[in-house]
């Protein structure tokens, strides 16, 4: 058995080598580890890292010293800026932090601009030094010496039949991310970037979420995502005009990062995106999700999935903390302030769990007075899934529902699936997954009939 240390985490789940758990699932953990936490306060918060032994409570957590230099860590390292080992990270700051950061070197705010038009804009893309053209000797020669260019590191190119690429990019630590570009015969390319390594939200139609969280996206290795896209891909599809935070991961998860990599992505001076073209989507955590509509202009998709509770908290354990009257609530309660703003609901339809004309009149009522358009999405299979996707007949009923009865109706054929780049397909969990959550009696004969 692996050694194990315990570090206090700020949640009521446990992370068991990289991967969540809820602390009613204790019992299926190893039989040491089993036995440290009969010792503890039953909702006590950990986090389960290796190699060392040495077990901390929550409590003792914020007295007990933290490294943050690692870029993986998105925390700040000195003075404030992102650090990697002794340099500062560029991709990880705003324009304002990286204007002051240049002129605490001695040089004027005007080099700062030009670095940035060389890093975001003017298809540039600049990934060292050399790559700076333009700039300054002098500056240039500093920025080598105490600025990091580049965080992750392309590990290969999948194309599916559909052309469709999955990038796969390989992070400092040996850890690996996935980032999917969707061509568009129309010219609307998107590029759907992760926020974090794995996921916490364990939700049980989705392969990312059997991988568990190994860690939080450090801002660069965000935004260096949809940089790369542009570099490596825009000769072959054309400009990429959209970014959708769909990748692996939770976003607002991981908000303080998620937020400062949309304000570079959006910035007029380097990559331009629109704000409406800039999508975060959500599971459901409602006090991240008013953080965001409150500081943000990006567009905001909310997973829903489920009409009611029974269902949505079986199928996204997230709705048994932040259930659908509260989080439909916020956001009828917070979009009133929000000018010509709508949400996108992502819906993905599970064969005879959530696709019923009663799921669909439930939808409907759920979704009174809240500015919105709903998008259906097929669901993508992959191993282990017990759950079918719903037939396009069937489909195609549900979505005349909602359209007669007034909603704006959108659906997502599948995209890139023969190489596992379609949603909910992203990842590779290890050994030990998430656990697998006990099916409502209801659905236990349709379930056991498609399998």
């Amino acid at each position: 058995m692996r050694r194990i240390r315990f570090s206090g985490g700020g949640s009521s789940n446990c992370a068991l080598l990289g991967t969540t758990f809820p602390f009613s699932n204790y019992t299926s953990f190893p039989l040491k580890t089993k036995s440290f936490l009969k010792l503890l306060p039953s909702r006590t918060p950990l986090i389960f890292t290796t190699p060392h032994y040495r077990l901390v409570t929550a409590a003792q957590h914020s007295s007990t010293p933290q490294t943050n230099l690692s870029v993986g860590s998105g925390g700040n390292g000195r003075n404030g800026y992102p650090l990697k080992d002794s340099k500062v990270v560029l991709k990880g700051m705003r324009y304002t932090d990286l204007e002051k950061w240049v002129q605490s070197h001695g040089y004027r705010p005007a080099q700062a601009l030009m670095l940035w038009k060389r890093l975001y804009g003017d298809n540039i893309w600049a990934q060292c030094s050399e790559e700076l053209e333009g700039l300054n000797k002098d500056f240039r020669k500093m920025l080598s010496e105490h600025a990091e260019f580049k965080t992750l590191n392309l590990k290969d190119i999948l194309t599916a039949s559909d052309g469709t690429k999955k990038m796969l990019f390989k992070l400092e630590d040996g850890l690996v991310i996935e980032t999917v570009l969707i061509p568009c015969d129309r010219g609307r390319n998107t590029v759907c970037i992760s926020s974090q390594v794995g996921c916490a939200m364990n939700c049980q139609f989705c392969y990312t979420g059997r991988m568990g969280l190994k860690r939080n996206l450090s801002t660069s290795e965000i935004v260096e995502q949809a940089v790369l896209a542009r570099r490596l891909l825009s000769s072959e599809v054309g400009p990429i005009s959209n970014v959708v935070f769909m990748g692996m991961g939770e976003p607002l998860h991981n908000i303080e990062n998620v937020l400062k990599a949309a304000d570079i992505l959006v910035d007029e001076q380097g990559l331009h995106f629109s704000p409406r073209k800039v999508t975060v989507s959500t599971s459901g955590l409602v006090p991240q999700l008013k953080r965001f509509l409150h500081e943000s202009n990006c567009a905001l998709a909310v997973s829903l999935n489920a009409t009611t509770d029974e269902v949505r908290s079986w199928i996204m354990p997230i709705n048994r903390k932040f259930n659908l009257n509260l989080l439909l609530g916020t956001l009828r309660e917070e979009l009133q302030s929000k000018h010509k703003y709508k949400v996108l609901f992502e819906y993905v339809m599970l064969a005879g769990v959530n696709d019923s004309v009663e799921d669909a009149k439930r939808l409907i009522d759920l979704v009174q007075g809240i500015p919105c358009k709903i998008n259906l999405i097929t669901f993508n299979p992959h191993s282990g899934s017990f759950f079918k996707p719903t037939k396009k007949e069937k489909i195609i009923e549900f979505r005349d529902i909602l359209a007669e009865a007034g909603c704006v109706v959108l659906f997502r054929w599948s995209r890139g699936d023969d190489q596992m780049a379609a949603c909910g397909q992203l990842g590779k969990p290890g050994e030990i997954q998430a656990p697998v959550l006990r099916v409502p009696s209801q659905f236990q004969a349709v379930l056991e009939a498609a399998a």
